[in-house]
């Protein structure tokens, strides 16, 4: 992670499926472990890697984050129903 400007440049691996979903812009999210900081208004880079061949294969795209939610907290749902169907996090655009 980088400052830039008061921007900070987070770079992160993305498998080729999700890479290319976000290249096309069907894919205008990303869920990641929340083991680093990040704000609205940085920017991820996300760096394609092959998990087949455990390499980086140079392609990279880079998003402004716009906003962020973060679910360790969430008291929404009860803990059993979260343990039985998990979360879905969903992507909006206008109709």
């Amino acid at each position: 992670m980088m400052r830039g400007g008061g921007v900070m440049i987070i770079r992160k691996k993305c498998w080729p499926e999700y890479f290319e979903k976000v290249l096309s812009g069907e894919k205008k999210f990303e869920v990641r472990l929340d083991n680093f900081y990040c704000g609205v208004g940085d920017v991820l880079v996300l760096e394609e890697y092959n998990p087949e061949t455990q390499q980086y294969t140079g392609r990279t795209i880079r998003k402004k984050i716009a906003y962020i939610v973060k679910t360790k907290d969430f008291e929404f749902w009860d803990i059993s129903d979260v343990g039985k169907y998990g979360y879905q996090i969903m992507s909006l655009e206008d109709e």
